[in-house]
């Protein structure tokens, strides 16, 4: 299933685009610059050093510059549950949390009242930062990783 936010095509929760991680802004764009459905995936536990409204600027800044670009994108929380409400109070749908984080039970339900998920581990990814990603970019997210994520954006 595919939503539409802000004429942008949107995965439903639990459906994947193949998921990047990235490290800021030049990452995030430089996947979205191939022009396929991506997830935009914070380093591990990025919620905790760099904070959730980072991320929100981050994704936020992202999506302006390639607009039509079909994405999700996933804050990794660590075992943080406090970082991770705080990322749903501000609007973050999708969470990694550690399946040990206290009140995890607690931040899924409020999150899943708010239309998100929150995920025990990241999804397969391929990190910007590695040696040779770059190259293998374009390869990647031709990944299909669920039924019509390969779709025009939605009118």
């Amino acid at each position: 299933m595919v939503n539409s936010v802000g004429g942008v095509q949107q995965p439903a929760a639990g459906d994947r685009y193949p998921a990047v991680i990235v490290h800021g802004l030049r990452d995030a764009r430089l996947a979205l610059s191939e022009g396929l459905p991506v997830t935009l995936l914070s380093a591990p536990g990025a919620a905790l050093y760099a904070g959730c409204g980072w991320w929100r600027v981050l994704v936020r800044q992202a999506r302006a510059t390639f607009p039509a670009v079909p994405l999700t994108d996933v804050l990794d929380c660590g075992d943080g549950s406090g970082q991770a409400l705080a990322a749903l109070r501000i609007g973050q749908q999708r969470l990694v949390l550690a399946p040990g984080a206290p009140g995890w039970d607690a931040v899924a339900a409020i999150a899943a009242e708010r239309g998100g998920e929150v995920l025990t581990s990241a999804p397969p990814a391929l990190d910007v930062s590695q040696r040779g990603a770059i190259l293998r970019l374009q390869n990647w997210l031709q990944m299909r990783t669920t039924p019509g994520d390969n779709a025009p954006p939605m009118e």
